[in-house]
């Protein structure tokens, strides 16, 4: 946070996500024909397309060798388009079984991914801004502390930022949906701010 508002946040570097290995050989794909999220597919098998945002992205961003910052958006559509083309899938732009393995990428966990521009847990509409300072803060996990315990939260606040913004308790136990409510509250207030090596990062 800047001296306006009482706070230094951690400087959290970008986080730097591990790539997953090769999809093991019983994953749970039944269809055989290419194509984003494949007609045989489990019911759990969770697949990713334009608006999700989240570790897994980040994941299929670098596979791709594309500006990884973890959000689904026009390039990483394209770019998935493109990457179906070349191996002859379905062209959809869409991140399903067949293209996953094509990418080499193991399951994707509904926890390593948000839909719609939404957050897990959270109806608060975040602008794409802070959805990607809440990935490089915390890797977007609601529950994260800094190593030292100041820094609280999907948005690693303090608890002195957290009060001045209406919270009450620890950030990190609070709803998603309250953490995100105040992060918009603060950003609206302050701009991106309040998270200097963040807002610098997804920038660069």
């Amino acid at each position: 946070m800047g001296k306006k508002i009482g706070l230094t946040l951690l400087a959290v570097p970008a986080l730097a996500l591990a790539l997953a290995g090769p999809a093991a050989a019983d994953d749970p794909v039944k269809g055989s024909a290419g194509g984003g999220a494949g007609a045989g597919a489990s019911d759990h098998t969770t697949v990713l397309r334009k608006g999700d945002f989240g570790s897994a992205v980040t994941k299929v961003q670098r596979r791709l060798r594309i500006s990884a910052d973890g959000i689904f958006g026009s390039q990483t559509h394209n770019a998935v388009k493109r990457f179906q083309r070349r191996k002859q899938l379905e062209v959809d732009g869409v991140v399903g079984p067949i293209t996953r393995r094509a990418l080499r990428l193991r399951a994707f966990s509904s926890d390593d991914v948000s839909h719609r521009g939404r957050s897990r847990g959270s109806s608060v509409r975040l602008p794409r801004v802070l959805r990607q300072i809440a990935q490089c803060e915390s890797g977007g996990n609601p529950r994260a502390v800094s190593r030292g315990g100041t820094y609280r939260g999907k948005f690693q606040f303090s608890r002195s930022t957290w009060r001045a913004m209406g919270g009450s308790g620890d950030p990190a136990k609070a709803a998603e949906s309250t953490q995100d409510r105040l992060a918009l509250k603060l950003y609206r207030r302050s701009g991106v701010q309040p998270w200097p090596a963040c807002s610098r990062a997804i920038r660069s």
